[in-house]
């Protein structure tokens, strides 16, 4: 049945489709108890179809503007014009008109636009659309009724659209309207900090006359923040203007500003009382929608109106807990260097793969540290935890010092302690012993290769979780914890005594270079000999310019040198194809699955280098290491004591050699591990004629339990997927607490040069160079001398490392992979730089300090980049 007008109390929240998010939420709004709205009705998306169905200009321009790609800004906002010119010229059926005309009566309105894809709990919409005040009669109802549809198609609202991924020809217009209330005070209310994202603290803007002077930002307002029922903050604002009701809400329609008299300026907005009636609504309204809300509101006569709520929508989502006890969360993806989301299949087997106890929110996992933080040992495992990343021990420290996190009951062992923070195991300093780790770990790989192949149905599924425990066993096995342990032992040694014996800052990263066993930083140098394997080869060149990853290999067997290139960039993908951006995540396309991806970086090194430049580059660093162990020996023999210092830092330098490389060396065996769990699902899904896109939103277990039956539902797939790319849209923090509130901690350190950006210094030197800031791998376009910002780098970076001066990312620590890779290559990095992506221009010229971690920007960048 077709309807064009709906009054409020005929809507609830199951009515988007119909009236849109706003008027959907308009609807439910006034059936809660206690909550006034405003009189009001809908006009559906029944009446904007009806003048844009079998509307052929209005069908041929949406034609065009859904194949205009979002960087066409100029295009779109000639396309978007052209629509809203369209529309808002198109007759209006008089059924429409008549509905419409029917619920208007002698009053003045507020007529907003709602669209379907507006007030969701993924997109909000706020701002995008347009909204009319004080609206008199009929006749100009209708009229900015079409308004609003034409608003459908604003340069913001088609802009946000494409932000979000959604179909322009998906999402329809309704219209609400709404009577007129003429505030004394009007304002925003959100039932979440949205400074902290804490969920126990509202948030209150205020000022007098029409919201809209908030809502546009023309005043400074009041603000007022309540917890618990409590006002713990107030900012009273010198509030200069206001938007009041042409003609003070008479027949003159529209708004006007008004200047607010001197002495009222500094009022406060909202009595203490009616701030504390207002939180105590909001948080009604809040528990009834079941998450964080936007509300706008107006005191009129004394009395509290809510025109309007919406989802909260830019809030991370909190770990799931059982209980009220306070709880702390580490993010995992700032540790791993993956902060993107992960799917529900890859985040399945990150859980099952690490002994920790870790919970998923916004597609991302976190560790509860409470428990370690409530303990005795709480210093130290504030110290521990921060080790290589100032931010979050920043952060600790401020949740401890708040007393956010009560101390555990004396008698109460710290259990959770044991095995995380115990005493390091003794191990020889013997080449031999990672040679045997390394050789046993890959043998056990190479039985698992050839029994996976052999599985399918549920026992591929059993197959894969024997594995799984095989495979922690590995990762914890006491011996590989000690290695690793005595080259970050020998590391640490090293900085620490020859600083404070010869005022020589990181010691270590020199005498690091070129240390054996590093699989990652080898990976990186094989590039350049597949380099070296196709630079003679003219067509193998111009070929990969343009291969695709479906006859990659095919099309390179016809070419001269074909053949040679094809076995070189084979051999390498043997070695290293398990690899990839977000490598953890199992669902994530490998190097041997899309060679193509490795392209630009082949041809760059092509490009850049000369035969040989993979064994030069080793050569370079072992020598370097060489002579800074001569140097820094020569000048300890000549202080007091020097022979004994000599001695120890001698030991502690081979000790370092022997052990720093194997630290890449366990998670290249999981990669290795998981990459064939890939291949197996992989099949396996194949075998069901399931795609791979929907089984990577199965956990595990679901997926094991659909290869048993047959049976997948397609709506938890859709559901999933919705959920992921809302979740790829959010920036995970690094440290959150259980009422939702982002713990940002800081650098503390002085006598910086002015305007520069402060980080985590990991690797020493300092280099000027341009600045790429590049957001994939596969899109970094680099020249020699160059320096790379990104976000954050994981071990399928390596390769461009070879091509770089220099590095800055935005999350990283002191023994994370880039930093690492980093010291290996004697780059100077500084890593942890907050919004380094945003706050460096692609282009421009930088100098990164490495030694005491900062970032000076010396120009404004080449716009022509």
């Amino acid at each position: 049945m077709t309807t064009y007008a709906l009054a409020f109390q005929d809507i609830d929240r199951s009515a988007s489709a119909i009236v849109g998010g706003k008027g959907a939420n308009l609807g439910e709004l006034a059936r809660i108890a206690g909550v006034h709205v405003p009189d009001g009705f809908c006009v559906t998306t029944d009446a904007f179809r009806a003048i844009a169905r079998d509307h052929r200009e209005l069908d041929g321009l949406l034609g065009e503007l859904a194949r205009l790609p979002a960087t066409a800004q100029s295009a779109i906002r000639e396309t978007s014009a052209r629509i809203r010119a369209v529309i808002e010229a198109t007759a209006m059926p008089a059924a429409v008109a008549s509905a419409i005309a029917e619920h208007v009566e002698g009053h003045a309105y507020a007529v907003r636009s709602s669209a379907t894809a507006e007030d969701l709990p993924t997109a909000s919409f706020a701002g995008q659309h347009d909204t009319y005040l004080n609206v008199v009669g009929a006749d100009s109802v209708l009229a900015h009724v079409r308004r609003c549809w034409a608003s459908l198609f604003t340069d913001r609202a088609v802009a946000y659209r494409l932000q979000h991924r959604i179909d322009h020809r998906r999402v329809e217009m309704a219209v609400v309207i709404q009577r007129m209330v003429f505030p004394e005070v009007a304002g925003i209310l959100f039932t979440a900090d949205p400074i902290t994202s804490n969920r126990r603290v509202s948030s209150i803007d205020a000022s007098f006359g029409l919201g809209e002077a908030v809502v546009s930002g023309l005043v400074n307002a009041d603000t007022y923040r309540v917890r618990d029922g409590a006002i713990v903050d107030k900012q009273i604002s010198a509030k200069q203007r206001m938007i009041v009701p042409a003609s003070g809400g008479g027949t003159a329609e529209g708004t006007i500003e008004r200047a607010i008299e001197p002495e009222r300026q500094h009022d406060q907005a909202l009595s203490d009382a009616q701030i504390v009636s207002l939180e105590r609504l909001g948080r009604t309204i809040e528990a009834h929608f079941g998450s964080p809300q936007d509300i706008e509101w107006c005191l009129a006569g004394g009395e509290l109106f809510i025109v309007q709520s919406r989802p909260i929508t830019t809030l991370y989502p909190i770990p799931d807990a059982t209980d009220q006890a306070p709880h702390v969360y580490i993010s995992v993806g700032h540790a791993q260097m993956m902060t993107d989301a992960m799917r529900p299949l890859g985040l399945s087997f990150w859980l099952m793969t690490t002994p920790a106890s870790m919970r998923t929110a916004g597609g991302r996992l976190f560790v509860d540290v409470a428990p370690m933080l409530a303990s005795p040992a709480r210093a130290a495992v504030v110290d521990t935890l921060g080790q290589g990343d100032p931010l979050v021990k920043d952060a600790l420290t401020t949740i401890l010092d708040r007393g956010f996190v009560p101390p555990a009951p004396p008698t109460e062992k710290p259990a959770a302690l044991r095995g995380v923070f115990g005493p390091p195991q003794p191990i020889d300093d013997d080449p031999a012993i990672v040679a045997g780790l390394i050789e046993r770990s890959q043998a056990s790989i190479a039985a698992m290769q050839r029994e996976i192949g052999t599985k399918s149905g549920p026992a591929l599924f059993d197959f894969i979780l024997r594995d799984i425990d095989e495979l922690k066993r590995q990762l914890h096995e006491p011996q590989s914890i000690a290695a690793i342990r005595a080259g970050m032992g020998a590391a640490a040694w090293l900085n620490e005594h020859v600083k404070q014996w010869l005022g020589d800052t990181n010691a270590a990263d020199a005498l690091s270079q070129s240390a054996p066993n590093n699989i990652t930083s080898e990976m990186g140098l094989a590039l350049l000999d597949v380099a070296d394997a196709i630079r003679p080869y003219p067509q193998v060149v111009a070929y990969l310019q343009h291969a695709r990853d479906d006859t990659f290999f095919d099309g390179l067997a016809t070419l001269d040198g074909g053949p040679e290139a094809g076995a070189a960039l084979g051999g390498f993908l043997v070695t290293y194809g398990m690899r990839c951006a977000g490598e953890i995540d199992v669902t994530r396309t490998r190097w041997a699955e899309s060679p193509t991806t490795l392209v630009p970086l082949i041809l760059g090194n092509v490009k850049m280098f000369a035969p040989g430049e993979s064994r030069r580059r080793f050569e370079h660093g072992r020598r370097g290491a060489l002579a800074k162990e001569r140097d820094v020996l020569e000048r300890l023999r000549q202080l007091p004591d020097g022979e004994h210092k000599a001695t120890d830092t001698q030991q502690a330098i081979r000790r370092l050699r022997i052990f720093i490389g194997y630290r890449e060396y366990p998670k290249y065996a999981m990669v290795q591990r998981y990459f064939e769990y890939r291949k197996a699902i992989l099949r396996e899904a194949a075998r069901l004629a399931h795609d791979a896109g929907d089984v990577y939103f199965l956990t595990f277990a679901e997926l094991a339990e659909v290869v048993r039956t047959g049976v997948l539902d397609a709506r938890i797939v859709d559901e999933r997927r919705a959920a992921y790319a809302f979740y790829d849209t959010l920036a995970p923090p690094r440290v959150m607490t259980s009422e939702g509130e982002i713990v940002r901690g800081s650098y503390q350190r002085a006598h910086l040069p002015a305007g520069a950006l402060v980080g985590l210094p990991v690797s020493t030197g300092v280099i000027e160079g341009r600045a790429r800031v590049v957001a994939r791998m596969a899109d970094a376009v680099l020249e020699p001398g160059d320096i790379l910002v990104t976000a954050f780098t994981d071990p399928s970076w390596t390769p461009l490392f070879v091509s770089i001066k220099g590095l800055v990312t935005e999350v990283g620590g002191l023994m994370t992979h880039g930093a690492v890779i980093a010291r290996e290559y004697g780059l100077p990095a500084v890593v942890g730089v907050e919004g380094a992506t945003a706050r460096i221009a692609d282009g421009q010229r930088i100098r990164v300090n490495g030694t005491d971690g900062y970032v000076e920007l010396l120009d404004p960048g080449d716009p022509r980049i």
